[in-house]
Protein backbone atom coordinates (compact mmCIF):
# COMPACT_ATOMS: atom_id res chain seq x y z
CA UNK A 1 0.00 0.00 0.00
CA UNK A 2 1.23 3.53 -0.75
CA UNK A 3 1.47 6.22 1.63
CA UNK A 4 -0.47 8.95 1.26
CA UNK A 5 1.10 12.16 -0.60
CA UNK A 6 0.10 16.24 -0.53
CA UNK A 7 0.48 18.01 -3.34
CA UNK A 8 -0.49 21.22 -4.73
CA UNK A 9 -3.60 21.85 -6.71
CA UNK A 10 -1.66 22.49 -9.31
CA UNK A 11 0.84 19.19 -9.47
CA UNK A 12 -2.02 16.88 -8.40
CA UNK A 13 -4.17 18.43 -11.64
CA UNK A 14 -0.93 17.50 -13.64
CA UNK A 15 -1.07 14.06 -12.52
CA UNK A 16 -4.67 13.23 -13.29
CA UNK A 17 -4.09 14.43 -16.89
CA UNK A 18 -1.20 12.24 -17.24
CA UNK A 19 -3.22 9.89 -16.20
CA UNK A 20 -5.99 10.53 -18.34
CA UNK A 21 -3.44 10.87 -21.26
CA UNK A 22 -2.07 7.56 -20.51
CA UNK A 23 -5.40 5.78 -20.50
CA UNK A 24 -6.82 7.20 -23.64
CA UNK A 25 -4.12 7.96 -26.19
CA UNK A 26 -1.44 6.08 -24.98
CA UNK A 27 -3.38 2.90 -24.93
CA UNK A 28 -4.98 3.71 -28.38
CA UNK A 29 -1.09 4.06 -29.95
CA UNK A 30 -0.12 1.08 -28.40
CA UNK A 31 -3.30 -0.72 -30.16
CA UNK A 32 -2.62 0.18 -32.97
CA UNK A 33 1.16 -0.60 -32.65
CA UNK A 34 -0.01 -4.44 -31.86
CA UNK A 35 -2.22 -3.87 -34.62
CA UNK A 36 0.38 -3.07 -37.22
CA UNK A 37 3.20 -5.45 -36.21
CA UNK A 38 0.09 -8.57 -36.29
CA UNK A 39 -0.96 -7.54 -39.96
CA UNK A 40 2.86 -8.52 -40.66
CA UNK A 41 2.50 -11.82 -40.77
CA UNK A 42 3.86 -14.88 -38.25
CA UNK A 43 3.98 -13.51 -34.69
CA UNK A 44 6.25 -16.27 -33.72
CA UNK A 45 8.97 -14.31 -35.10
CA UNK A 46 7.45 -10.98 -34.89
CA UNK A 47 10.04 -9.05 -33.45
CA UNK A 48 7.84 -5.91 -33.79
CA UNK A 49 4.73 -7.95 -32.17
CA UNK A 50 7.16 -8.60 -29.20
CA UNK A 51 8.21 -4.82 -28.44
CA UNK A 52 5.12 -3.51 -29.33
CA UNK A 53 3.46 -5.96 -26.73
CA UNK A 54 6.54 -5.53 -23.73
CA UNK A 55 5.81 -1.52 -24.37
CA UNK A 56 1.87 -2.16 -23.51
CA UNK A 57 3.38 -3.88 -20.41
CA UNK A 58 5.07 -1.05 -19.22
CA UNK A 59 2.42 1.34 -20.00
CA UNK A 60 -0.17 -0.78 -17.81
CA UNK A 61 2.59 -0.57 -15.12
CA UNK A 62 2.99 3.05 -15.46
CA UNK A 63 -0.91 3.74 -15.55
CA UNK A 64 -1.18 1.44 -12.14
CA UNK A 65 1.60 2.76 -10.47
CA UNK A 66 -0.21 6.43 -11.01
CA UNK A 67 -3.92 5.25 -10.32
CA UNK A 68 -2.12 4.11 -6.91
CA UNK A 69 -0.06 7.78 -6.65
CA UNK A 70 -3.42 9.26 -7.31
CA UNK A 71 -5.42 7.51 -5.60
CA UNK A 72 -3.41 8.14 -2.37
CA UNK A 73 -2.96 11.62 -2.82
CA UNK A 74 -4.30 14.69 -1.14
CA UNK A 75 -4.26 18.30 -1.40
CA UNK A 76 -3.27 20.25 0.88
CA UNK A 77 -5.32 22.99 2.77
CA UNK A 78 -3.42 26.33 3.24
CA UNK A 79 -5.51 27.68 5.88
CA UNK A 80 -4.47 24.83 8.33
CA UNK A 81 -0.65 25.18 7.66
CA UNK A 82 1.31 26.12 10.80
CA UNK A 83 4.07 28.71 9.97
CA UNK A 84 6.37 28.65 12.62
CA UNK A 85 8.08 26.13 11.19
CA UNK A 86 9.18 24.20 7.50
CA UNK A 87 6.41 21.96 6.48
CA UNK A 88 5.39 20.41 3.25
CA UNK A 89 4.23 22.78 0.80
CA UNK A 90 5.65 25.87 2.39
CA UNK A 91 7.56 28.27 0.78
CA UNK A 92 10.94 29.06 2.85
CA UNK A 93 13.46 32.18 2.15
CA UNK A 94 16.88 30.84 3.28
CA UNK A 95 20.35 32.60 3.16
CA UNK A 96 23.53 30.47 2.97
CA UNK A 97 26.04 31.83 5.72
CA UNK A 98 28.83 30.56 3.75
CA UNK A 99 28.77 33.15 1.17
CA UNK A 100 25.14 34.86 2.12
CA UNK A 101 23.29 34.26 -1.41
CA UNK A 102 19.59 34.11 -0.37
CA UNK A 103 17.16 32.03 -2.11
CA UNK A 104 13.82 31.00 -1.40
CA UNK A 105 11.83 26.98 -2.15
CA UNK A 106 8.98 25.65 -1.80
CA UNK A 107 8.74 22.00 -0.30
CA UNK A 108 6.86 19.01 -2.40
CA UNK A 109 6.34 16.12 -2.98
CA UNK A 110 9.28 13.96 -5.19
CA UNK A 111 6.78 13.89 -8.13
CA UNK A 112 6.70 17.94 -7.82
CA UNK A 113 9.49 18.82 -7.24
CA UNK A 114 11.51 21.25 -10.27
CA UNK A 115 14.60 22.97 -9.13
CA UNK A 116 14.26 25.39 -11.93
CA UNK A 117 10.80 26.74 -10.50
CA UNK A 118 12.47 26.46 -7.12
CA UNK A 119 10.02 23.18 -5.62
CA UNK A 120 12.50 20.59 -4.19
CA UNK A 121 11.58 17.50 -2.67
CA UNK A 122 10.72 16.93 0.85
CA UNK A 123 12.91 13.55 0.57
CA UNK A 124 16.10 15.64 -1.09
CA UNK A 125 18.88 16.82 1.28
CA UNK A 126 17.48 20.05 1.53
CA UNK A 127 14.18 18.98 2.55
CA UNK A 128 15.00 16.90 5.22
CA UNK A 129 17.49 19.41 6.54
CA UNK A 130 14.85 22.34 6.58
CA UNK A 131 12.12 20.18 7.24
CA UNK A 132 10.82 21.47 11.18
CA UNK A 133 13.38 24.42 11.13
CA UNK A 134 12.16 27.93 12.88
CA UNK A 135 12.46 31.49 11.29
CA UNK A 136 16.55 31.84 12.42
CA UNK A 137 17.22 28.35 13.07
CA UNK A 138 20.40 27.09 11.35
CA UNK A 139 20.32 24.16 9.23
CA UNK A 140 22.86 22.17 8.44
CA UNK A 141 22.69 20.43 5.13
CA UNK A 142 25.04 17.30 3.77
CA UNK A 143 26.11 18.00 0.08
CA UNK A 144 28.51 16.04 -1.47
CA UNK A 145 30.65 18.86 -1.38
CA UNK A 146 30.35 18.97 2.48
CA UNK A 147 28.20 20.25 4.88
CA UNK A 148 26.39 23.87 4.26
CA UNK A 149 24.94 25.74 6.35
CA UNK A 150 21.67 28.11 5.86
CA UNK A 151 19.77 30.01 7.88
CA UNK A 152 15.88 30.36 7.81
CA UNK A 153 15.09 33.87 7.49
CA UNK A 154 11.47 33.63 6.20
CA UNK A 155 8.18 30.86 6.18
CA UNK A 156 5.04 31.31 4.14
CA UNK A 157 2.64 29.31 2.38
Amino acid sequence: MSQIQYYTEEGLKRLKDELHELKTKGRSDIAKQIAEARDKGDLSENAEYDAAKDAQGLLELKIAKLEGVVGNARVMDNSKMDTSKVGILCTVKIKNLKNKMTVAYTLVSEEEADLKAGKISLASPFGKGLLGKKVGDVAEIKAPAGTLEFEVLEISY
